[in-house]
Parts: C-alpha cells; structure tokens; sequence
C-alpha cells in the first residue's frame, strides 16, 4: 500500500478538513486501515458519497488505498510537510474527545473486532 508522503499545502488541507464527512472518516482511519465497506455501515451514508469522499482525500494526499479483491482499504498516509503534518495531528487529536467521533470509533470496534486472520480461518471452518 506504500505511504505517498506528499507535500500537502494548508490551503489544501483545511479544505481537505472543513467537511463533518471528511472528518468521521479520518477519525475512523487514525492509526488504522478501514474497509470502505465499515464507513458506509458506520457513516450510515451511501457508498458513492462515501467514495467521493475518500478520493477528495487520496487526490489531497492524506489517505491512499490499497485494493482486497472487490473492496477498497483505505489509511491515512504520513505527511511530509511538518505545519501540515502538525495540523491534521491536532485535528485527528481534536476528534478524539468528539461524542460523535467516539460512537463512530465504537461502532467501527463492534464491526471490526475479528483480525483480517482469525475472520479469513473462521470462514474456513464454517
């Protein structure tokens, strides 16, 4: 899945960050890949406005992908430019005492429970 580090000017990135949209999706990937099957359920929006979304994200640098047979993964890619990598810090921190932000991460928990391992063995057995 190789990280683009890319330089990301502010400009960029606070319109990257002034979308509630945008944010519950960031908040949902900080320090994790997420299936973009989890921020339809989670999001409770549709998988279009959901992918718009992300590629606003991958076009703007913050996030890549990385393709799982039919579904798309998607994680935040580290920023190269030290003001913008402090900013989206901040703003992925920021989140993190958010009530809506924490039922999104919750509910990404709940759904996202088993490792990619343990759900592949389990399909196996069943």
């Amino acid at each position: 899945m190789g990280c683009c580090s890319k330089s990301i000017g502010l400009d960029s990135l606070f319109a990257a960050l002034a979308d509630t949209t945008r944010l519950r999706l960031l908040n949902l990937m900080a320090g994790r890949e997420v299936c973009v099957c989890h921020f339809v359920e989670i999001l409770g929006q549709s998988q279009p406005k959901i992918s718009r979304h992300l590629a606003y994200l991958r076009n703007t640098g913050i996030v890549v992908a990385r393709r799982e047979g039919k579904w798309m993964h998607y994680s935040i890619c580290p920023v190269a430019d030290e003001p913008a990598s402090s900013v989206l810090a901040a703003a992925l921190a920021a989140l993190e005492s958010d009530k809506q932000m924490q039922v999104d991460r919750a509910r990404l928990d709940r759904v996202c429970c088993v490792p990619h391992d343990e759900e592949f063995h389990l399909l196996q057995k069943g």
